[in-house]
């Protein structure tokens, strides 16, 4: 009989595996997304301190489009960098969270570099 594999469990492996070899510091934080089937989450994270210096998702008021699609991944990837620059976060280490490189997390990543963010 052939197991129907797990597209969550192997998600979680992944990242698993990515957050083992990649940390935010103080210098250069790590930028998390976390992608839902209806929203887009991504956070600006200080791992050595343990806090969550920038946020940013499709729920908040200055995002017009409610959705986890390309158009909403580049309007918050922009007011994600713009948010990081105000914090005067200019480089970060992207964490694309077990998630393929592809789509909206490229679309994503594309508008916070544009936005001013180096990674």
């Amino acid at each position: 009989m052939i197991k129907m594999t797990d597209r969550k469990m192997k998600r979680t492996r992944r990242h698993l595996r990515v957050r083992r070899k990649i940390s935010g510091t103080s210098e250069r934080p790590r930028l998390c997304v976390y992608r839902s089937n209806s929203n887009l989450y991504v956070q600006v994270i200080d791992d050595e301190a343990k806090k969550t210096l920038v946020s940013c998702s499709t729920l908040d008021k200055d995002i017009k489009t409610k959705h986890a699609n390309k158009e909403a991944a580049k309007e918050v990837g922009t007011m994600i960098a713009k948010k990081a620059l105000e914090k005067n976060i200019k480089t970060v280490v992207f964490d694309r969270g077990g998630y393929i490189y592809h789509g909206v997390i490229k679309e994503l990543a594309e508008a916070a570099r544009e936005g001013g963010l180096q990674f």
